[in-house]
């Protein structure tokens, strides 16, 4: 079997690591993405980030809002391309529905996790998600520290 490359079907485009960090993810939805013909260009060059981005609902609609899609340079000379543009996610009305009535209770809010080619279509992972307390960002690092240590400790014993 040989690796996915970069650009090829079903291989991820940006990750947002900082969720997993601050936020507890309780569910996850699919959601298609509305670009335009130079922000796919510039994505199968691996030219996107989510790192500030988030999910605003409004109107029964979806946006995505601080995506970074850096321009190529060399795609489109007569389209003025805004990196930072809102873009509309593509999600069913119940799926819609659904989010709009969980962001609706305290603590709750909907951010991006990653974007991904499905098939040659970009698809966003985004997710319904509870902010984490201080506390608990400390005891997720003890237990990742702790997984660590004991495949280290495995490790060694499995070398010896």
């Amino acid at each position: 079997m040989s690796k996915k490359k970069p650009g090829t079907p079903s291989s991820t485009i940006a990750l947002n690591k900082k969720a997993k960090h601050e936020y507890h993810i309780e569910e996850r939805f699919e959601a298609g993405l509305a670009l335009l013909g130079w922000e796919v260009k510039s994505l199968r060059a691996g030219k996107g980030q989510l790192t500030d981005a988030y999910v605003l609902l409004k109107d029964g609609e979806a946006f995505l809002l601080g995506a970074h899609i850096m321009p190529l340079n060399t795609a489109s000379t007569h389209v003025i391309a805004d990196p930072t543009r809102t873009r509309k996610l593509l999600l069913h009305a119940r799926e819609i529905a659904k989010l709009i009535g969980q962001v609706g209770q305290t603590g709750h809010t909907c951010v991006p996790l990653a974007l991904y080619w499905k098939k040659n279509k970009v698809k966003c992972e985004i997710a319904l998600v509870k902010g984490k307390k201080q506390f608990d960002k400390r005891a997720t690092e003890k237990e990742r520290d702790w997984n660590r240590q004991k495949q280290r400790i495995i490790r060694e014993a499995n070398v010896s």
